[in-house]
C-alpha cells in the first residue's frame, strides 16, 4: 500500500464549534471523556461473532459493506444494485460474490457519503482502528482492501480481541423471545459482559410474516403450549424470566405508532383466537399491539425489565426492495408519531409506579420539544432514548440536546446507545456523541449558562452514567 499520510484525514477538532473559546472548552471536555469505558445497551451485534473465540469478520466487504443498510440505502439510491454489493437475495438467485469487486465498487462511490455520518464513521474506522490514515477513493481501494485483509486475519483483529480493545464494559444484543439464547451462555461463561434483550414484536404484532409459525416456536420455547390469549402471556412471562437468568435488564418494542389501549377481556381473546385461524386485520393487529404494550408495562414493573419504546419506522416502505432482498435493506422511512394522546392509556395504569423504567425513541424530531421532553420531565417512568437512526448524526444530536434538556435536564435522557449491527462502528459512533455532547456542553458555559465543573459531571453522565444507571446495570462489571 502507499505509504501513509502523516496527517490524519480526520481533524482532531471534528464536531467543535471553530470558536476558540467554545472550542477550547469542548477539548477540555473531551479528553475527560474520551476514554471512559463504554456502555452498549441497546444494538444488534449477531452474538455468533462473540461466542466462537476463534471467529473472523470475513472480508472487508462483508464487515462494511453487505450487512449495512445505511451504505445499501444511499448506493441504491444512485442507482448501484444490491446484487452488485453482494446482498443476498431471498429466491437465491445469483448475486456478486467477488468481494473485491464489491469493495471496489463502494469505493468508487465513496464521495456520496460526504458530509453524512456514514462517511465520518468509515473513515474514523479506517483511521481509528485500522491505521488507515488515506481518504478511501476509487484509486487506492486496491491497495486499503488489502491492508484490510492482512490486519483482518490477524489474532488482535478477531472480535473478541477488538471488543477488549474497545473498552466495552457492557453490550447488550437484541434477541428474539424464542431464541434459546446458547450463545448468550457460552459467551459469558468465557468471561465477556455480553447480555440479551427480550424483543417479542414477531409474536405480539398480530401482522408480522410467518406469525403463527412463530407462536409455535414460542410454545417450543417455553414449553407452555400456546392455544388462547392467557396461554400467551403465561409463555411471555416464562421467556422474560429465561432472558434473566442470562442477565438481561431491558425488553425492546417496536411499532409504527405510540397508540396504546385496554382491551376488555373477550376483545382481546377474540382478536388473539382470529390470529390464530389467520383471519386477524390490519384494525385487531393495531389495537392488540396497543394493548400489550399496556401488558408488557405491567410486567416489567413486575419483573424490573427496562421497556424500551421503538415507535415511527414504516418498514419495509419499498415492495419490491423487500420481496427480493427482506426486512433491514434501507427501505424503512420515519413517519410522524403522536405521544401525549397515545401513550396516556398506559401512563394511566403505570405512569408512576417507582419499579418501572420506559425509555422512548422517536424517529419524529418535530416531537422532541412538544411532547417527549414534557412527558418525560414530568412522568417518573419515562426516559428519553438518544437520537435514533436517521437522526444519529451531528445535527441531529445537537437537535435533540437543544430541544429537550431545557425541558427535561439530563437526568431524564438513557445516556447513548450505537443501536448498531456493524461491531467495528461501535468506538466511533460513541466518539462522535461524545464529541458532539461535550460540544454543546461547552457552548452553554461560554455564554454563562453552566459552569465548568458542572459541564464536566454533566459530560461524563452523558457519555457514561446515564446509560449505566437508566439500564439498571450495577457493580464494576456491568
Amino acid at each position: 500500500m502507499a505509504s501513509q499520510q502523516k496527517n490524519p484525514v480526520l481533524s482532531p477538532y471534528r464536531c467543535f464549534d471553530p470558536e476558540p473559546s467554545q472550542r477550547e472548552v469542548a477539548l477540555q471536555l473531551y479528553s475527560q471523556v474520551r476514554d471512559l469505558p463504554l456502555i452498549c445497551p441497546h444494538g444488534h451485534v449477531d452474538p455468533r461473532l462473540l461466542a466462537d473465540p476463534e471467529a473472523r469478520f470475513g472480508s472487508p466487504a462483508e464487515l462494511f459493506v453487505i450487512p449495512d443498510h445505511y451504505i445499501l440505502r444511499m448506493l441504491y439510491s444512485q442507482g448501484v444494485p444490491m446484487e452488485s454489493l453482494g446482498v443476498p437475495t431471498k429466491d437465491g438467485t445469483a448475486v456478486e460474490t467477488d468481494h473485491r469487486k464489491i469493495w471496489q465498487r463502494f469505493a468508487d462511490h465513496f464521495y456520496l457519503f460526504r458530509g453524512t455520518p456514514t462517511g465520518l464513521w468509515v473513515q474514523d474506522e479506517l483511521q481509528s482502528i485500522f491505521g488507515i490514515h488515506q481518504k478511501l477513493g476509487q484509486e487506492n481501494a486496491g491497495a486499503i482492501y488489502d491492508r484490510l485483509v492482512e490486519q483482518l486475519s490477524l489474532p488482535e483483529y478477531s472480535p473478541r480481541a477488538l471488543f477488549r480493545r474497545f473498552n466495552i464494559e457492557v453490550l447488550c444484543t437484541t434477541d428474539a423471545a424464542t431464541d434459546p439464547l446458547n450463545l448468550h451462555r457460552t459467551i459469558q461463561q468465557d468471561g465477556f459482559p455480553v447480555r440479551p434483550t427480550f424483543r417479542p414484536d414477531a409474536v405480539v404484532n398480530l401482522d408480522t410474516e410467518g406469525w403463527t409459525w412463530n407462536i409455535q416456536r414460542l410454545s417450543d420455547a417455553s414449553g407452555i403450549e400456546v392455544v388462547d390469549e392467557r396461554t400467551f402471556l403465561e409463555a411471555l412471562r416464562q421467556r422474560r424470566q429465561h432472558f434473566k437468568t442470562l442477565g438481561a435488564t431491558a425488553t425492546d418494542h417496536a411499532a409504527p405508532t405510540a397508540h396504546t389501549g385496554r382491551l376488555g377481556e373477550n376483545e382481546r381473546g377474540s382478536i388473539f383466537n382470529r390470529a390464530l385461524r389467520g383471519q386477524a386485520s390490519a384494525e385487531d393487529a393495531r389495537r392488540f399491539t396497543g394493548h400489550m404494550l399496556i401488558e408488557f408495562a405491567h410486567m416489567s414493573a413486575e419483573d424490573g425489565l427496562v421497556m424500551q419504546l421503538h415507535i415511527g419506522s414504516e418498514r419495509n416502505h419499498n415492495p419490491q426492495v423487500f420481496q427480493r432482498f427482506g426486512r433491514d435493506m434501507g427501505a424503512d422511512l420515519p413517519r410522524a408519531t403522536e405521544w401525549t394522546r397515545n401513550l396516556r392509556p398506559l401512563l394511566d395504569e403505570v405512569g408512576n409506579d417507582s419499579r418501572l423504567s420506559v425509555v422512548l425513541f422517536t424517529l419524529d424530531e418535530s416531537t422532541y420539544s412538544r411532547e417527549l421532553a414534557p412527558l418525560a420531565g414530568h412522568y417518573p417512568v419515562l426516559r428519553l432514548g438518544p437520537p435514533w437512526w436517521f437522526f444519529d448524526s451531528v445535527k441531529g444530536m445537537e437537535c435533540y440536546l437543544d430541544q429537550v434538556v431545557e425541558t427535561a435536564g439530563i437526568h431524564n435522557l438513557a445516556g447513548f446507545n450505537d443501536d448498531t449491527r456493524a461491531f467495528a462502528s461501535i468506538p466511533v459512533r460513541h466518539d462522535v456523541w461524545r464529541r458532539v455532547s461535550c460540544n454543546w456542553l461547552a457552548a452553554q458555559v461560554v455564554r454563562g449558562l453552566i459552569d465548568f465543573e458542572d459541564a464536566r459531571e454533566m459530560a461524563a453522565q452523558l457519555a457514561y452514567g446515564l446509560a449505566k444507571t437508566t439500564y439498571r446495570f450495577t457493580g464494576g462489571e456491568a
